[in-house]
């Protein structure tokens, strides 16, 4: 038997979803620009007021982003949030805002209006437990936390529903990346190794196009969640070598298998192999 997941009734269409994503790389970059072509399907089909977005990120343009990126040799040294909203906002005419600065566990304090999703793109295990620490407060109101990650050749997206103030009294919660694989916002280990600075081995190190994938596979997921209300997987799993994407199910007795079996042991338990981002 499916289990499913039913989008709550105030995100269905009283007024505009509220979307924060963190990060303007590779992945961040991706989601993005294909999020107005979300905003336009909801619209369409009964959300009148669309998507609000938002996107945070300190990083400015650098002549290798020129080469995996949707950015040119003249906005080398802009910040790419500003880059990439400034153009959604010409060419749509959107007025989505931007937050040129790092993501930091009170970053959501300051905001009036918490965001109903937060996308990360991050690259690195502290960034994801930045994300974590700040979604899980008890007074946080963020529904989902839909997080991407990728190596060269694969990678994976997960929504879920983080353990807060909003979310703690839901049975059948959609878990977080970080509760199902709890090794990717480990900030106690090492981190992998940092993107390159050049063109060539950034190439080397990550085969075009993975990121590209993961976006618009998630952002399908989100469209089939905001067109029929509810869902069957919360996630999915791809390696561009083999061609291969797997869903990753809605699974609530596995999820307590796997919580009972942590309960017992210190070492996790991992039902899939797990990627961050290379930025």
């Amino acid at each position: 038997m499916r289990t499913e997941h039913t989008l709550p009734s105030d995100l269905q269409r009283s007024r505009p979803v509220r979307i924060l994503v963190v990060g303007a790389g590779g992945t961040g970059s991706a989601i993005v620009m294909g999020l107005p072509y979300l905003d336009q399907a909801m619209r369409v089909w009964g959300h009148s007021d669309g998507l609000d977005v938002s996107m945070m990120d300190a990083d400015v343009v650098s002549e290798t982003n020129c080469v995996r990126q949707p950015f040119a040799a003249s906005d080398i040294g802009l910040n790419k949030a500003t880059v990439l909203i400034n153009r959604i906002n010409l060419f749509w005419g959107t007025t989505w805002s931007v937050v040129p600065n790092y993501f930091h566990q009170d970053s959501l304090d300051r905001y009036e209006r918490t965001p109903d999703i937060v996308i990360g793109c991050v690259d690195s295990r502290a960034a994801r437990k930045l994300i974590e620490r700040s979604l899980t407060r008890q007074r946080s109101s963020t529904c989902y936390w839909l997080d991407l990650g990728n190596n060269a050749a694969s990678g994976q997206f997960v929504l879920g529903q983080p353990l807060n103030g909003r979310n703690r009294k839901k049975t059948e919660r959609l878990r977080t990346v970080s509760e199902l694989f709890p090794e990717i916002s480990d900030d106690t280990v090492g981190e992998d190794s940092l993107p390159s600075c050049s063109a060539v081995e950034a190439l080397d190190r990550q085969e075009p196009f993975i990121n590209q994938t993961l976006a618009a596979s998630a952002l399908a997921m989100l469209a089939q969640l905001f067109h029929y209300g509810k869902l069957t997987h919360h996630g999915a799993f791809f390696n561009a070598r083999t061609g291969q994407m797997t869903a990753l199910a809605i699974d609530p007795p596995l999820w307590a298998k796997t919580r009972r079996r942590s309960k017992r042991s210190q070492e996790h338990t991992f039902i899939y192999p797990i990627h961050k981002e290379t930025s």
